[in-house]
């Protein structure tokens, strides 16, 4: 007998029904990418425009985190909502935690963005070890949700420290640095259609690549004009996105991921 939705057996059903993430599409990089260019200018404007600094920012946006999380955890099946404001959630909070560890720590671009990418990959294999599967597919239960949720945080701080280190650092400007990952999310898109790469692998390369692309576009937007920026507010670039994502989430639907049996 096949294994259609109409001969699937009901218990399939119901474990497709609790995987708690979105299906890959299009549409879900499309809100990434919103999400991540919110998280930066929204970081900013807490951290920055209200002058509250980096560390408190943090502290506000990691309460807001922990809350969105635990309320992720606790909820029922896939709720597009409840997930979006928690990926905003990450990313605005790994906006000032990579700010506070690039400046405020004075380790700079490049210890940052090191120290990240060795918590990015130890979360990574821990995860793995643990429930066998680091693949989006497989998250249907809390355990494999928290550790989903803080690979997240640290795969959206790595990627502002990344963004921040290619536009500043390399010298590239917030335009050299949009086209370089947007070249690299190619070689990613690339490798999905022409090879056989693992494609949990190169979601998690994506899903990293798509926050310094984020990054760098936001700093483009409310950066002054004199350092490459169109100098635009961050409360109005940060509605602007906001009005966006909650646009393109009531007209298009977004299902949950299939469960890999």
């Amino acid at each position: 007998m096949s294994d259609s939705p109409i001969h699937r057996p009901l218990n399939h059903r119901m474990d497709d029904a609790l995987v708690k993430v979105p299906e890959v599409t299009l549409l879900f990089w499309i809100l990434k990418i919103a999400a991540t260019t919110l998280g930066e200018t929204g970081g900013d404007a807490v951290s920055m425009s209200m002058n509250l600094g980096y560390l408190v920012g943090t502290l506000i946006f990691a309460v807001v985190f922990l809350a969105a999380v635990t309320a992720q955890i606790r909820t029922g099946p896939f709720r597009p909502p409840l997930y979006w404001v928690t990926i905003i959630a990450s990313t605005t909070v790994g906006t000032t935690l990579a700010d506070f560890a690039d400046r405020s720590l004075g380790i700079g671009y490049a210890g940052g963005a090191s120290l990240l990418l060795g918590l990015l990959c130890a979360s990574l294999i821990v995860w793995y070890r643990a429930m066998g599967s680091i693949s989006v597919s497989s998250i249907g239960s809390p355990k494999a949700e928290l550790f989903y949720w803080v690979t997240i945080m640290f795969s959206q701080t790595l990627g502002t420290a990344l963004g921040d280190w290619t536009a500043d650092t390399a010298g590239l400007g917030y335009t050299g640095g949009a086209l370089v990952f947007v070249g690299l999310l190619a070689g990613v898109v690339a490798a999905y259609f022409g090879t056989r790469v693992s494609r949990t692998m190169l979601f998690w390369i994506a899903f990293v690549l798509t926050r310094p692309l984020g990054a760098v576009v936001g700093d483009f937007l409310d950066k002054p004009v004199n350092a490459g920026g169109l100098a635009l507010s961050r409360y109005s670039a940060s509605a602007a996105l906001l009005a966006f994502i909650v646009g393109s989430m009531f007209l298009f639907r977004q299902r949950a991921a299939s469960r890999v049996h």
